[in-house]
Order: C-alpha cells, then structure tokens, then sequence
C-alpha cells in the first residue's frame, strides 16, 4: 500500500516505515504528525484519486531529527567584467519515519443526506429560471402588444 502525499509543500509517495527527508517542521524531535493533505491511495486492488484530495484519509509520521541538507553552491559570474560571487547555503530539513496510513470511508447516511439536499438545490434553482422565463416571455407580449396598438392608433389618426 502506498499514498502520495503532500508534506510542507512537495509531493512524496509514501509506505508504510519508509524514511523521508523534507522541509523542515515545527514539531519536537519523537513527536508524531499526521499528514491530511493525501493525494492518491493505492491499496493493491483499488486506487483512489483526490479532488483535489482525499477527505477522511491521513498519513501518520514520527519526527526523528531536524538537520541541515548538503550544502549548495551558488556561483554568479559575468565574463569579461571581472565579476565573480561566490556564496552558499544549507537548507534546513527534517527525517521523518511514515507509521501508517489511515483510510477513514465516509458513512453512507452523510451521502445520502448531502445528495438529497442537492437535489433539493437542483430543483429549486429550476423553478427559479423557469419562474424568470415566464415572467421574461409575458413582459415581451405585452410589450409587442402595447407597440401594435400604438400603431393602429397612430394609422386611424391619420
């Protein structure tokens, strides 16, 4: 079983002790943090894809130190102007052990509930449109009435 997961803005796809090095977090060494942000789930037979993500499914961590990254070298230089600029840095990281991944399924009462109210939406946001159409078509006829009127008058004055 394996989950993609989104830890402190990068995407990382998870199994169960598997050991990740990422951003740094601001949690205490041996503490646990749960990931909610999880993306897709594999289990074997079945996968389950986010939109944007999965609701109800969480990625469980244990913090087992803060370090800093390798370091890296930023070289600038433009040629021919005697320009040279040598600096660097090391990012700060944290390793994370993955515990486990825990897939919480909806009860099916909240999705009935939430299709009834949809419904519900759907059809009142109907009758509204139809409710605007009539109103729309009877201003027009009355309109095109009041101007043939308008005309026969017009036409017996002359």
């Amino acid at each position: 079983m394996y989950a993609v997961v989104e830890i402190q803005g990068s995407q990382f796809k998870v199994t169960k002790d598997q050991k990740l090095f990422v951003n740094r977090i601001d949690a205490k060494e041996g503490s646990k943090v749960s990931f909610d942000n999880v993306l897709l789930v594999d289990d074997g037979n079945k996968v389950q894809i986010g939109k944007p993500n999965l609701s109800g499914t969480a990625v469980e961590a244990k913090i087992i130190s803060h370090l800093k990254d390798d370091k890296v070298i930023v070289f600038k230089k433009k040629r021919r102007k005697g320009y040279k600029v040598k600096n660097g840095h090391r990012q700060f990281i944290t390793e994370i052990v993955i515990q486990g991944i825990s897939d919480k399924k909806p009860s099916s009462k909240k999705d009935s509930s939430s299709d009834k109210t949809t419904a519900a939406k759907k059809t009142t946001a109907a009758k509204k449109t139809t409710a605007a159409k009539k109103t729309t078509a009877a201003k027009k006829t009355t309109a095109a009435k009041k101007t043939t009127a308008a005309k026969k008058t017009t036409a017996a004055k002359k």
